[in-house]
């Protein structure tokens, strides 16, 4: 892990010390063998261009991979095989990748406008352990995704929900008379769905996530399959669904032990997993970019298995500005680093610690000389004092590649009651970014608009969040389930507008703007996950566009603001929501709530 650090430590110093004598080399895919809307399997030659590079380029160069405007088919035939161990995503290996680009400084891969088309289950581009790179000017998509989207035909008690596949979805009835869609090397059994208004394309009122039973099911005709045990009177003739499962292999983008990265203009319209998918990075800025359709007229609903975009056990600076963030099944980002369990205590400045989640090992947690601090479980409550990490090695693997457990030893004696038996989380301070999210636009997505949980400062303002159907922003932190860190102490959410949001339930949709960390016995709890004393947490200068009572909901918060907003009732939605007060909050203090 510190060979790794010191490699990228390397990099940049090289870089910047042969800048002068920097060469820029151009790589021009049209003129290296691959021509825009040729149907060509672009994945063997990104392959070879890219070894070229590393073959011709030396440390400082300045390199363009250079696309013209237009299609680019990849295929999983040729392209390039990885193991790849990425945060929040099924851990299921070897991976294919389109473009990979790995062990890289100074590179700009401008797709002038280009299309990239993906075909089967891929990563379409993957930048690992590279320094001061640029991705700009593309777009992302696949020809057949793993969502199938139906329109309902008709809908009775009696008969079940007959429905129409889309054109481009690809379907069969197994033998079991199941309903399974299908494509290049996958095939997959949907037993879940959202549902979309056909005009506005938002979620359909207090539907959440269906039930999709299909077992039974028969052609009605050449294009309506009838699903007899399907029933939900909710589902109007029209509605679209996007029918689905939880899995997720693959991101559209993957980062990982980056620094300086930057993202312009770059759309990804549709990923089996998360759209951006970011860790252990350091300064990371997003402009333009966005998970959405492909413009007002396209056919589909959806666009993400997942969030947009994802950034797990992240340093430095994270900037996510004027992107459009449509259809996706989760936040349009969310920001956190990861939590190890203790499972054993070696002496008193040893310890093992271990990742918990299924979808989140495998991957480096931390650094030598990195800053800790310990949690405890049950209550969230941090245990006083900051200790740092003399060394850190795998302890179930040879490498960190795979790895759940690592043994930590630590710089002053771990406190008595850390152990395996007391229940405590072990968090790393000094992997946590700052995050500017502003002038983005957030709509009809489902479960939330955003989630952040890092202590570092975090600036939310003048966006937009447009019937984001859960709650628009989620202050989190859970050392029990995701095993997301951590408590925020200096959060900002200021000029944004939100226009009716808790139109569905799903989890830690208390209210418009939620406050929500995990914790199991908040009866016990002596001391305030979330907030600072003078007022870590402000909501001020905003507009609240709602047809039901909640605006806010927090718990366990010392230093809560909420000042200068607007809020405007309408009519659009009846009121359901099972929280009737404007300002909920559970063990707050040092609050002041001061209404427009």
């Amino acid at each position: 892990m510190r060979k790794l650090q010191s490699f990228l430590c390397c990099l940049i110093l090289l870089s910047i010390g042969l800048s002068t004598n920097a060469k820029e080399r151009v790589y021009d895919m049209s003129k290296l063998g691959l021509k825009a809307d040729s149907r060509k399997n672009a994945s063997p030659v990104l392959r070879k261009v890219i070894a070229k590079i590393k073959a011709e380029c030396e440390f400082g160069d300045e390199i363009v991979l250079r696309f013209s405007t237009g299609r680019y088919d990849f295929y999983e035939t040729g392209a390039d095989v990885r193991e790849y161990y990425i945060s929040n995503h099924d851990q299921s290996n070897p991976k294919k990748v389109g473009i990979a680009l790995e062990d890289l400084s100074n590179l700009v891969l401008d797709g002038q406008g280009a299309e990239f088309i993906f075909h089967g289950r891929m990563i379409p581009l993957s930048l690992l352990r590279s320094v001061n790179c640029t991705l700009k000017n593309f777009s992302i998509d696949f020809e057949n995704p793993h969502i199938a989207q139906v329109e309902i035909i008709d809908n009775t008690p009696e008969y079940g929900i007959t429905f129409r596949p889309a054109p481009w979805v690809k379907y069969r009835i197994r033998k079991d008379s199941v309903f399974e869609n299908y494509g290049d090397g996958w095939q997959i059994q949907p037993g879940s769905g959202i549902a979309f208004e056909k005009e506005t394309k938002r979620l359909v009122y207090k539907t959440s996530d269906l039930h999709c039973p299909t077992k039974g099911i028969r052609e009605v005709s050449s294009d309506c399959l009838n699903a007899p045990q399907w029933k939900d009177k909710r589902l109007i003739p029209g509605t679209v669904v996007a029918m689905r499962t939880g899995e997720r292999p693959t991101p559209g983008i993957f980062l990982s032990h980056d620094v300086n990265t930057t993202l312009q203009n770059v759309k990804i319209h549709y990923a089996e997993g998360m759209g951006l998918l970011a860790q252990l990075c350091e300064n990371i800025t997003l402009d333009g970019f966005s998970v959405c359709l492909r413009g007002e007229n396209d056919l589909r609903y959806f666009t993400t298995q997942a969030d947009a975009t994802h950034f797990s056990g992240c340093k430095g600076v994270i900037v996510s500005q004027n992107g459009l963030y449509e259809g996706m099944m989760d936040d349009a980002i969310n920001v956190h680093g990861t939590y190890l369990k203790v499972i054993k205590r070696l002496d008193d400045n040893t310890l093992v610690g271990r990742y918990m989640h299924n979808q989140a090992w495998g991957f480096d947690w931390g650094y030598q000389g990195d800053s800790v601090q310990f949690i405890r479980s049950e209550t969230m409550e941090i245990i006083e004092g900051v200790n740092h990490i003399v060394s850190i090695r795998p302890y179930d693997k040879e490498g960190v590649q795979g790895a759940r457990e690592f043994c930590i030893t630590f710089q002053e004696p771990i406190d008595p009651m850390i152990n395996e038996k007391a229940g405590f989380g072990i968090e790393n301070l000094t992997w946590t970014p700052e995050v500017f999210f502003a002038n983005n636009v957030i709509r009809n997505n489902r479960a939330r608009g955003s989630l952040f949980s890092t202590p570092r400062k975090t600036i939310i303002e003048n966006n937009l969040f447009d019937h984001t159907s859960g709650a628009a922003i989620l202050l989190c932190g859970d050392c029990n389930g995701w095993f997301e860190t951590g408590a925020c102490r200096n959060v900002l959410i200021r000029g944004n507008r939100f226009v009716n949001a808790l139109t569905n339930m799903f989890q830690f949709t208390n209210a418009v703007i939620s406050i929500y960390p995990e914790i199991p016995n908040l009866k016990d709890q002596q001391k305030y996950f979330h907030g600072g004393e003078d007022g870590g947490i402000v909501i001020e200068g905003n507009i609240f566009e709602t047809f039901d009572a909640p605006i806010l909901y927090a718990k366990s918060v010392d230093g809560l603001i909420f000042r200068n907003n607007t809020i405007v009732q309408n009519s659009d939605y009846k009121p359901f929501h099972w929280n009737k007060s404007r300002f909920l909050l559970e063990r707050v203090t040092n609050v002041k709530i001061m209404e427009d």
